[in-house]
């Protein structure tokens, strides 16, 4: 054997055994304020990163971004581990970096995929400058209310049976609260309304929520009011009506022309603005009591209602409006729209509509100066006085225009213009698929948490997808593709939009997380609804819950879900909240953990690392530099041991170290009484019983 040769076997025999020694996981770095400061720089800033070793186990770290390497230095010792530390100036560009690690003959990396002894620069960190969330937001317990299905404050301004008629027939008054929602029920309504979310504050604020997000309460025909008739106005079937009138449709009648007590209702000024008045005390209400507002935006398309478009004659001929695109070639906005047939005027049918609905005409921004400028006005007009809301939730945002590049252009002039108005308002997209785009600092602050939250907690606790639709058993459990997806998608969600994205189980597009966790394949049209509440696991509810309140985000109770609601997918899981039927003790669980998720701050900043995990087997921590949170997740129906490496947290390993627990949820109930458990050298032994779920903290003294 050649002399080289022996050279390398004795080298490669040299890392193999190095890396035996070098501790890789006790290398740990990220991008919350504990290992970079300050967490949201702006250009000319000094920067200071910083990175964890096991004491005494490397021989030196450097910082590596773009051409540049700097050697860190130690700043202090602490549990057994070294602290390292290194500078850097923010520019007006994104900053990427890594570390390289030096022990000996070894040379490996650091990044958000972890160690490597290859460098994999797509996974480096990233600061964005300018990029800057508000602070309210970070970690905020929402809640979404699905408004006409909440409370009832208000029968008077209740939509009557035969008050217009949309999609081929009339609307619908439900009069028995608990009643089912029809597989088509578009049309029907419950009553509830702005005056129901007033009433119900003390118990929104007793539950301990931060944020009241509300789906859209625009004018719009439906209950869901997705398809908006007047972005100016709260609809006064949420609001106030203080002139009305007789004229319901007369049987047989479609012609909404002909629907005399709705065209009053909804296009009346007295109403519109009296409703608008109504919204403007609740806000200030909300604000009084120390919590926030979101509403929800639709601006990719609007409704055939609409004022713009007015396909059923509504505002035809009255004095306030002008004419709608559909009624008259001379309309002030028919370039709103794009209609295929320039001579079918009067009463063009001809417009695009959203996945061709001709009830959701599509908005045509490109080919509209004065519909661009309208809603950028819009979205400025209701987080300025007297409104004062707190952000806006955009749904189908990336689908706004008809080009990646010009729906980046608009959200650029959106964010300039609803932060010029408030500063401190958020701007949170519907988005399915990698974000990064949009989160460069400059358009959305964030995003509605599938991809890094729902999805992968859906799959692990019941291998159910989001809809019902779908059951697969090599998802079940499988707590490998749990942190894989987690790793990954997490990386897409820079620290910024991660601390602020809305983390949800359930919302008004999925089924409900309580149905999920009977494991069936199911939606209303074909399995009905006891199905939707059959075989359904409480204990694995309270798991996903336990996730939901110490996970990375903003958590976003779906109304209802606390109370034990269940439900397969829209329209199934818009049912109504069960006002005096309510599951208490589910509740109560919600209360605690989200006292727990407030209380202890390290769960809305803290740094976040995977300590254990099997089949159906989970833990991780939440971390600072002194405290630390563990959960661990028992999804088996059996109880069983875990051992558990607690000291990744940067817990010491030198000495016994007691934790407390203060949350233990089972397949029976559970229990926030406090016990303390001792883990011996950094490693924890657990005995979890069935479908469990248990919390512990510990704080440095």
């Amino acid at each position: 054997m050649k002399r080289e040769n022996i050279d390398i076997t004795k080298k490669m025999q040299y890392i193999l055994n190095m890396r035996a020694v070098l501790n890789k996981d006790a290398l740990f770095s990220d991008g919350t304020e504990y290992y970079r400061s300050p967490a949201e720089p702006k250009p000319g800033e000094v920067v200071v990163i910083r990175f964890r070793t096991q004491r005494n186990n490397v021989d030196a770290v450097y910082l590596v971004s773009g051409d540049k390497k700097h050697k860190m230095k130690i700043y202090k010792t602490v549990n057994g581990f070294d602290y390292y530390a290194a500078k850097i100036i923010m520019t007006d560009e994104v900053v990427k970096y890594h570390f390289e690690i030096l022990y000996g003959w070894i040379t490996c990396y650091y990044n958000h995929h972890g160690v490597s002894m290859e460098l994999q620069d797509w996974f480096d960190f990233e600061i964005y400058p300018n990029y800057d969330t508000p602070d309210w937001a970070k970690g905020a317990v929402m809640y979404q209310i699905f408004v006409d299905r909440f409370y009832n404050g208000d029968p008077t301004n209740d939509v009557e049976t035969g008050e217009y008629s949309y999609i081929g027939d009339i609307s619908i008054r439900v009069d028995e609260w608990n009643k089912i929602p029809a597989v088509m029920g578009v049309r029907e309504f419950y009553g509830g309304d702005l005056k129901g979310v007033m009433d119900k504050l003390d118990y929104l604020q007793e539950l301990g929520v931060e944020v009241i997000y509300l789906n859209p309460v625009f004018v719009s025909p439906s209950n869901h009011k997705y398809d908006c008739q007047d972005y100016d106005y709260i609809d006064p079937h949420y609001g106030k009506i203080v002139e009305d009138c007789d004229g319901l449709l007369p049987h047989g009648d479609k012609e909404n022309f002909h629907a005399k007590k709705y065209v009053k209702r909804v296009t009346d000024l007295k109403n519109l603005e009296a409703s608008n008045q109504l919204f403007a005390a609740l806000t200030e209400e909300i604000h009084a009591r120390g919590m926030k507002i979101i509403l929800d935006g639709v601006f990719n398309h609007c409704g055939s209602f609409n004022k713009w478009m007015d396909r059923e004659r509504i505002y035809e001929g009255q004095p306030d409006y002008a004419p709608g695109a559909y009624v008259s070639a001379d309309s002030p906005y028919r370039s709103y729209f794009k209609f295929s047939d320039e001579n079918r005027w009067p009463y063009n049918p001809t417009y695009e509509g959203w996945w061709t609905h001709d009830t959701l005409p599509k908005l045509n921004y490109k080919d509209s100066p004065e519909l661009y400028e309208y809603v950028l006005e819009i979205g400025k007009k209701w987080v300025s006085p007297p409104y004062n809301v707190d952000g806006w939730r955009l749904d189908v945002a990336a689908d706004l225009g008809y080009s990646n590049e010009f729906n980046h252009q608009f959200w650029k002039d959106f964010r300039k213009a609803v932060k010029e108005a408030n500063p401190n308002a958020i701007i949170l997209a519907e988005h399915y698929g990698n974000p990064e785009g949009w989160l460069m600092g400059d358009e959305w602050d964030t995003v509605m948490n599938y991809d890094a939250f729902m999805e992968p907690v859906t799959w692990f606790l019941t291998g159910m997808e989001k809809h019902s639709d779908e059951y697969r058993e090599d998802l079940y459990g499988n707590s490998e593709a749990f942190i894989g997806a987690m790793r990954t998608h997490m990386r897409a969600l820079h620290m910024s939009a991660l601390t602020t994205a809305m983390n949800e189980l359930s919302n008004h597009d999925h089924s409900r997380f309580l149905t999920r966790t009977n494991r069936r394949v199911g939606r209303i049209s074909y399995a009905g609804a006891e199905a939707a509440s059959q075989g359904v696991n409480m204990a694995v509810m309270r798991e996903g819950v336990a996730i939901q309140m110490t996970w990375p985000g903003a958590p976003t109770v779906y109304y209802g879900d606390e109370a034990g609601v269940c439900g397969f997918t829209d329209p199934d899981n818009r049912r109504t909240y069960p006002w005096g039927h309510e599951d208490k003790s589910l509740i109560e669980f919600h209360k605690k953990m989200i006292a727990i998720h407030k209380n202890y701050r390290v769960l809305k900043t803290g740094s976040t690392e995977f300590l254990w995990n099997d089949y159906q087997g989970l833990c991780y921590g939440r971390f600072s530099h002194d405290e630390h949170i563990i959960v661990v997740i028992n999804n088996r129906d059996e109880e069983r041991e875990a051992v558990i490496e607690i000291w990744k947290t940067g817990i010491t390993r030198l000495d016994d170290t007691i934790l407390e627990r203060i949350m233990l949820s089972y397949r029976d109930g559970f229990t926030d009484a406090k016990e303390t458990v001792t883990a011996k050298a950094g490693v924890l032994r657990l005995i979890m019983p069935a479908y469990s779920a248990m919390i512990f903290h510990h704080k440095d003294e």
